[in-house]
């Protein structure tokens, strides 16, 4: 991901790579990707967003109102309401609402390099969140 180089690294509420993430705005340069980053997240999640519908601004985005793929993500809405960046600053760390988006690597231990890069480490959360912490 020739991306991560040149941007700057942006962890988002959950401690997810928005840098490092297909469907962030500034990663996307395609079509070819949005059908790339739809087929992952359905092989390795479960879940299918349509390719048309893939761009993020990113939850720490300026933006008033910023697209984002789950504009009904519990931890976004925590943090915000917290007043925090993101979980690591929490004293309620690892609770609920960031379970649900905690991805790790031993869960996908056959996985080739390559869709590792793509769609699981972008989501290494809790692992990002604990080194912060």
């Amino acid at each position: 991901m020739k991306k991560e180089k040149e941007s700057r690294i942006e962890i988002a509420r959950c401690g997810y790579r928005c840098d490092l993430c297909l469907a962030y705005k500034e990663n996307i340069e395609g079509k070819g990707d949005k059908e790339i980053i739809s087929d992952g997240w359905f092989k390795y999640f479960g879940f299918r967003i349509p390719p048309e519908d893939i761009s993020c601004d990113g939850c720490l985005s300026p933006k008033e109102d910023p697209y984002l793929i789950d504009d009904n993500c519990p931890v976004r809405a925590c943090a915000i309401e917290k007043g925090i960046n993101n979980c690591s600053r929490c004293v309620e760390y690892n609770c609920e609402k960031f379970e649900t988006r905690v991805v790790d690597r031993e869960d996908f231990k056959d996985i080739l390099e390559e869709d590792y890069q793509r769609f699981i480490r972008p989501y290494e959360s809790k692992r990002r969140l604990d080194r912060i912490r």
